[in-house]
């Protein structure tokens, strides 16, 4: 069963019917931004009163009009960097959902630019880091210290998102089940869902699809334990997103195996956008850990990480 509507969830468990609009996937993912924001904040914290980071550089108009440049702590730059990342991301999902059904386009353009469903994580993930770096830029701090503060809260909110697709059945699903190959201790619905009364509108036949975004939440919520418990690694900076970027491709690459999605021709072989995307993540990620598994030398303040360490004897 899904539930678009916040209306549609609370008269699941109550009963009643309440005119409630809202819609859920956008509740989720506003939750997920809040809960990861939370959690960036936390981190950069603790990083500032340790020393392993500086503060920000944020714009400031005095009293004579000039403009002068105040350090702050920069986890007070979170809330700007959120919503400006935000804003790119959704328009960064929307681009590549375009592009990966571009005969659905071509046909009704209005149609795909403001449709409710339809978002590809991807396009999110790459104009949403893009301008996160150019934000971080702006503010003046080093761009790997942020990097790897920001990893596991990236992992945290894209596991937390994905409730948004389960619960309002955007389509985001995967193939048909094959009930035969279900594990005896497995209940049905953690196997096979049919997602009465999506989004979408879409009848799915019994015994239903795999229900892939509720696997890819298990997933994400795996992979952000696991840069939990290593954010205090002896590596050095920017280790621990090279770590987040291989674990978001091996997520993805997995989770195609049982979604549906438009394949492309790429020359030796066929692959799905998103197969193609999880390839270079992957890749880019193993290389990040290969260039960056060494010890780091002791650092004062993350701001000038490739100055040497000065000795005194």
């Amino acid at each position: 069963m899904a539930y678009p509507y916040l209306s549609d969830f609370l008269k699941a468990i109550t009963g009643y019917d309440i005119p409630l609009p809202l819609p859920m996937f956008g509740i989720c993912v506003a939750f997920a931004m809040l809960v990861a924001t939370a959690q960036f904040q936390r981190e950069l914290g603790r990083l500032y009163k340790n020393g392993q980071i500086g503060p920000a550089m944020m714009k400031s108009r005095g009293s004579d009009g000039l403009v002068t440049l105040r350090p702050v702590a920069p986890q007070e730059i979170v809330p700007g960097f959120t919503v400006a990342i935000m804003v790119a991301g959704i328009m960064g999902s929307r681009i590549f959902h375009i592009f990966e059904h571009i005969d659905e386009f071509t046909a009704d353009p209005l149609s795909m630019i403001f449709t409710r469903a339809g978002l590809t994580i991807f396009g999110g993930l790459i104009l949403g880091t893009i301008v996160g770096l150019l934000y971080v830029k702006w503010h003046k701090l080093p761009l790997r210290p942020l990097m790897d503060a920001a990893a596991p809260a990236m992992m945290l909110g894209y596991a937390l998102g994905r409730i948004g697709c389960q619960v309002s059945g955007d389509g985001d699903w995967g193939v048909a089940s094959n009930i035969a190959l279900k594990p005896d201790f497995l209940p049905t619905w953690m196997w096979a869902q049919t997602y009465e009364n999506n989004i979408i509108g879409e009848v799915i036949a019994a015994p239903g699809v795999y229900p892939a975004p509720m696997y890819e939440t298990v997933m994400g919520l795996a992979c952000f334990a696991l840069l939990w418990v290593l954010r205090d690694h002896r590596f050095r900076k920017g280790w621990l997103f090279s770590l987040y970027v291989l674990l978001a491709g091996v997520e993805r690459m997995v989770i195609e195996q049982v979604r549906i999605n438009p394949m492309f021709d790429i020359g030796f072989a066929t692959a799905t956008q998103a197969e193609i995307i999880s390839g270079l993540l992957i890749l880019s990620g193993a290389v990040g850990l290969v260039l960056l598994a060494r010890p780091a030398h002791a650092r004062g303040v993350a701001g000038s990480l490739l100055e040497p360490v000065k000795s005194n004897g």
